[in-house]
């Protein structure tokens, strides 16, 4: 377990920039209002961590977020994807700048690879090496890619990922693809750490909840804290994104992280990674 503070704490990456363990997710948030609004009560609330994609349709909103809350940019950790029909060397770095305009930022603090496509990524990640060189993005990384991709990336690769964000949640926790990471200074973090809301339905998580006196949320973000995972919540409701951030008054005992630990089954609530289509 990595020291767990508050909700400005980070883990430092392979390169020492600091990445905040817990952020926003926006997956899903609409442009306009909805997201402005997520964006603002977030950092109002401490959060330093924003993760988008250009896919989500939703980076203008972002960066209106960003702007109307008044917190200096560079306190705050954000983050964006390349999209799989972006995916190339040229293509990349067009796909980059329009992210950039439409965020209202010359910079982004972690830019990611979104699908591992068959023979486009390495040539994306030749791109994102070259923007990283440039100090254009503080830190790289990747997303959705297993340790066959991983593996065949960086067979080739200057520069290895900072980050792999994966589906991740007691259904799913891959601990043999975590531990890789983790041998190999790669950053894990979790999306859909909710189960897209299915963890709500789950008897165990009903009865640590109330063991704890906490919300189901709040336990499962705690173990993926624990477990030393950077964790996006999505929420665009403002009572939930404070909640969301309530997970640094307790602790999981070892006997319930490995309870959770032992829910794992494969199960996947988004697109499998060796078999996707978009």
């Amino acid at each position: 377990m990595k020291t767990i503070t508050d909700l400005k704490g980070s883990v430092a990456l392979s390169n020492g920039v600091a990445m905040p363990y817990l952020g926003l997710g926006v997956y899903l948030s609409e442009e306009g209002k909805e997201v402005v609004n997520a964006v603002k009560w977030a950092l109002e609330a401490g959060y330093r961590h924003i993760d988008t994609a250009s896919i989500y349709k939703n980076e203008t909103g972002v960066g209106k977020g960003i702007k109307e809350s008044g917190v200096p940019r560079e306190e705050i950790f954000l983050v964006s994807k390349v999209w799989n029909s972006d995916q190339g060397y040229d293509s990349t770095i067009e796909a980059f700048e329009n992210s950039l305009k439409r965020l209202g930022t010359d910079y982004l603090d972690l830019y990611l690879i979104h699908w591992p496509v068959k023979g486009k990524y390495k040539e994306t990640w030749r791109a994102l090496e070259d923007l990283y060189k440039q100090k254009r993005i503080r830190a790289i990384g990747v997303s959705n890619f297993l340790q066959h991709h991983l593996e065949d990336l960086m067979g080739t690769a200057e520069i290895v990922p900072m980050v792999n964000q994966m589906e991740c949640h007691p259904y799913l926790v891959q601990q043999e693809l975590i531990d890789f990471c983790n041998n190999n200074t790669i950053q894990y973090e979790c999306w859909s750490p909710l189960m897209q809301g299915k963890i709500f339905e789950l008897d165990v998580m009903k009865k640590l909840a109330q063991k704890y006196e906490k919300t189901i949320a709040q336990i499962v973000l705690r173990w993926d804290l624990q477990k030393g995972l950077v964790t996006i919540p999505k929420s665009t409701k403002k009572d939930r994104i404070i909640a969301n951030a309530n997970v640094f008054d307790f602790e999981l005992s070892q006997d319930d992280m490995l309870l959770l630990n032992q829910l794992e089954r494969s199960e996947r609530f988004g697109p499998d990674p060796d078999n996707f289509d978009f």
